[in-house]
């Protein structure tokens, strides 16, 4: 018994200190840049050391990562609780398009994801991070339209690449200052369009 509450102590303890590192890492990236961000000044602000940094983390980049990773976990989270199961796959494909672009308005998230993301990581480990992700949810919910309807005219994976680029854009543009009603009415237009075309 006491062996077990140890074991569950010692991962509530890593998982804390990892949370605090990512957390840290966040703030220090969003508000400095990666490029002005320091490890030191992380696991300071996470109250760590630089080896208990380097124990969860092979180095900054790494750390880097696993922010952006998490971020696209919120990402397809948020979209996800807004598309249950029981929605009508057209609903969902709409639902999910809003859900995405008020998953991005989070203070941060744009700059992390679609600016500095891209710069550090390249667009490959970037494409496969949204991949797994956000991505995800957009591909499954246009395979879920395309299979209500029997159409396999349509590849899905070069759709989602299409419409997810648009929606990139349009989260770009909002975290520049543009009208986000705007974009969502654009959103919820091009997407309505793409199933208009989806027979049944």
């Amino acid at each position: 018994m006491q062996q077990s509450q140890h074991r569950r102590s010692n991962r509530e303890r890593t998982e804390a200190t990892r949370a605090a590192l990512l957390d840290a890492a966040r703030t220090l990236f969003v508000r400095n840049g990666y490029a002005q961000t320091s490890t030191p000044e992380i696991a300071a602000r996470a109250q760590v050391t630089r080896g208990a940094l380097y124990h969860h983390f092979t180095d900054k980049r790494d750390l880097f990562r696993a922010v952006l990773d998490r971020e696209a976990e919120a990402v397809a989270a948020q979209i996800r609780a807004a598309t249950p199961a029981a929605l009508p796959a057209k609903e969902a494909l709409l639902a999910g398009s809003v859900a995405y672009l008020d998953a991005m308005v989070i203070p941060g998230r744009t700059r992390l994801l679609l600016i500095d993301g891209p710069a550090v990581l390249g667009l490959g480990e970037i494409a496969a991070i949204d991949a797994a992700h956000p991505a995800q949810t957009l591909r499954e919910g246009l395979e879920a339209v395309m299979a209500g309807s029997g159409d396999r005219s349509i590849p899905v994976p070069a759709l989602a690449v299409l419409l997810s680029a648009a929606f990139d854009r349009a989260a770009l543009a909002i975290e520049t200052g543009s009208n986000p009603s705007d974009f969502r009415s654009a959103a919820l237009g091009l997407v309505k369009q793409v199933a208009a075309s989806v027979p049944g």
